[in-house]
């Protein structure tokens, strides 16, 4: 009973036990260490060759009678019949038995076997194949033709089974029953070959029409690119180029939108290339171009280009080029929105063709491409966008409205809550200027100092109210422009300059005295300069004195003090030309000049001597500039008195400090004064007396 329970049908009711392939078990080897004669992989299997027994083969059997030969025939039969309950579903053993019943030309059986394993495993195509190829090798052309329609009928998908079907009926002559099979075929809808190898059957006996026919089954069941251009290549074989151009025709109305359709308009275009209609071939070129997406016409450009090359005009040709390079740059911008050199290059290019609307729509999807944060180093390019936006609309295309609007938009889209661009504001006023309307161009520029105020804005604004002559109007800009930038110096200079101008000396003071009583001061060196200056030139040389006395008090440095002199030395000049002298009195004037200058060159060595003794260098440069004032004086200067007091120079070395230590020397200048030298002398003569005392002493004791 458990035997009967293990059995497993598909083994043919035995065992899994029974079925099991034993291996002899592996030998353990005791014994690891090497053998003292080693011998080699070849010599084993030498020995193995020459000792294997011969091979034993059984005895060939004749057979003399009927008697043996039933005999032979059941032990066969006996033999397979086991095999297939064994392994009832290994094809091969039923293909065996039935091609041995065949060798012994019982076909009855042989079928019957057939039979018993299409039962089996009716799915196997081979099973079919091999059945029908017996019936056909035996001429029985009836039994073969039901195993094919049997076979078509249960496996309608495999094209093998159609395939040999009508290879046999057309071998036969049954071009008729052949037809007949290919449109059973055809009822299932099968790939491309199928629906081919039907045409190319019916072209082999030149029917023509029958194969249009089918040609147009064909491209409504597989409505592909490729169904198509073979059915308009068929057309053109036939000679029928009406027809042919209608087929393109018709393929271009349903797959105009298709992935495919680069081919389609290719082949078109080529076909009409071939009939002579360049025309019809550049339009359909042109027609593509527009519908298909860029990114898939890259051959249908170098195929259109090609075309211009051969029978187009220079226009033509040029158009082509144009077309390609659009189609690059397309491309580009694809793959990254937010690269403007490529934008800029775009609509150059466009530039370059002319066309309007065009043109307009590049730069209309340029500048969608906003940058993707409020930082003005991602804004710095883009912004340029809108502008040769502004620029082409207004010189180019001459539509002054349009103009207004690109740059009333840029401004509106700008952050200026976190940065601005005061070219924008400045074209924008300028453009309103040019268009003779003052009072846009002043709100335009008044919003720019409402929402961004900027240094450029305010010059440029105080500038044109300068030159239209509002001068009431470029004092309240000044005012605003401080009130917003009090420590601009730039800005307080240009407003005293202003007031100078209009011969308002006291208005010019008084702001340059609201300048200098500012707290912060960007640059207070020029500030300082422009007022002195303004003094020099008004003449007033007690008011100069004293703001270079003032300047003193805040600062030491070198430069002031070297100007200070320079202005008393140049203060009898200048008074020299205004009033016309005596020579005498013109001399005397000279030498009181010099006096005041030697004074303040007194005031700075006396000053860097003891409040600033390691200044030294400045104070040597300061030696410098007076000797060479002395120098300029001529007979009224005397270049000894500075001559006593220059310093000798001497090179020495200082040993450099880095982090991981001293890293060798470097070489300096030292300067070594007059009157440091003299006290050096006295520190050494203290000390050798102080040596001398201290030796006598020691040689009393």
């Amino acid at each position: 009973m458990s035997s009967a329970k293990d059995a497993d049908p598909t083994l043919g009711y035995l065992t899994r036990k029974d079925t099991e392939v034993k291996l002899p078990r592996p030998t353990r080897v005791k014994n690891k260490t090497p053998a003292p004669v080693q011998i080699t992989a070849e010599q084993i299997l030498r020995e193995a060759r020459e000792r294997q027994e011969a091979e034993i083969r059984p005895p060939k059997q004749k057979i003399t009678d009927h008697t043996e030969l039933a005999e032979y025939r059941l032990r066969k039969r006996k033999e397979f019949e086991d095999l297939i309950r064994r392994v009832r579903w290994n094809t091969s053993v039923w293909i065996k038995y039935a091609q041995w019943e065949e060798s012994q030309k019982d076909f009855n059986r042989a079928r019957s076997v057939w039979e018993r394993a299409l039962e089996v495993d009716y799915k196997n195509h081979t099973l079919w194949l091999k059945y029908a190829e017996v019936e056909m090798k035996n001429k029985f052309i009836n039994h073969a033709r039901n195993v094919w329609d049997r076979a078509v009928t249960l496996l309608p998908r495999v094209d093998q089974l159609w395939y040999k079907y009508i290879h046999m009926e057309e071998m036969l002559g049954n071009v008729a029953g052949a037809r007949q099979v290919f449109e059973r075929w055809m009822s299932w809808m099968p790939d491309q070959q199928g629906w081919l190898s039907y045409i190319k059957f019916e072209l082999r006996y030149n029917e023509i029409e029958r194969a249009r026919g089918i040609f147009e089954r064909f491209v409504q069941c597989h409505p592909k690119v490729g169904a198509w251009i073979r059915y308009a290549k068929f057309e053109m074989k036939n000679g029928e180029v009406p027809k042919a151009r209608n087929v393109y025709e018709r393929a271009v109305e349903k797959l105009a939108d298709d992935e495919e359709a680069e081919q389609l308009f290719v082949a078109f275009a080529e076909f009409e290339e071939r009939c002579k209609e360049t025309e019809r071939a550049r339009c359909i070129y042109k027609f593509s171009l527009d519908h298909i997406p860029k990114g898939r016409a890259e051959d249908l450009y170098k195929k259109f280009v090609a075309f211009e090359k051969q029978y187009g005009d220079r226009e033509g040709i040029e158009d082509a080029i144009v077309g390609k390079r659009r189609f690059q740059y397309e491309d580009e911008v694809r793959k990254n929105p937010l690269n403007y050199d490529c934008w800029f290059d775009y609509i150059r290019l466009e530039e370059s063709v002319g066309n309007k609307e065009r043109i307009r729509e590049v730069y209309e999807r340029a500048i969608a491409n906003i940058p993707p944060a409020e930082e003005k180093r991602y804004w710095q390019r883009y912004i340029y966008l809108w502008i040769n936006y502004a620029l082409y609309e207004e010189l180019d295309a001459g539509d002054m409205e349009r103009t207004r609007d690109v740059y009333r938009e840029c401004i509106k889209l700008i952050p200026h809550h976190k940065f601005s661009f005061a070219k924008i504001w400045l074209l924008a006023a300028q453009f309103e200027i040019r268009q003779l309307n003052l009072t846009a161009a002043r709100k335009i520029l008044g919003s720019a100092i409402g929402i961004a105020p900027k240094d450029k804005i305010f010059k440029k604004y105080i500038e044109i109210e300068l030159q239209l002559g509002n001068i009431d109007r470029c004092r309240k800009l000044y005012e605003k422009y401080l009130e917003w930038s009090p420590e601009n110096c730039y800005a307080w200079s240009k407003y005293a300059e202003l007031e100078r101008s209009l011969c308002e000396t006291d208005r010019a003071r008084g702001i340059f005295e609201l300048a200098i009583a500012q707290p912060a001061l960007d640059m207070p060196e020029l500030l300082w300069k422009a007022y002195i200056d303004f003094e020099i030139a008004e003449g007033e040389f007690e008011r100069t004195r004293a703001l270079y006395e003032r300047l003193l008090d805040r600062t030491k440095h070198l430069k002031v003090w070297i100007s200070y002199a320079k202005f008393e030395a140049s203060a009898m000049d200048e008074d020299g030309q205004i009033q016309d002298m005596a020579n005498d009195v013109q001399s005397e004037q000279k030498k009181q000049c010099i006096q005041h200058a030697r004074r303040v060159f007194e005031k700075a060595l006396t000053y860097f001597r003891s409040s600033a003794p390691e200044l030294k260098e400045e104070r040597a440069m300061l030696l410098e500039e007076w000797l060479n004032m002395e120098v300029s004086f001529g007979e009224l200067g005397d270049v000894s008195l500075v001559q006593s007091k220059l310093p000798k120079k001497l090179k020495k070395r200082r040993p450099i400090a880095t982090e991981d230590g001293p890293a060798g020397f470097e070489e300096y200048i030292d300067y070594i004064f007059p009157d440091e030298a003299q006290t050096t002398n006295l520190k050494i003569l203290e000390a050798a007396y102080k040596w001398k005392k201290q030796k006598l002493s020691s040689g009393d004791e």
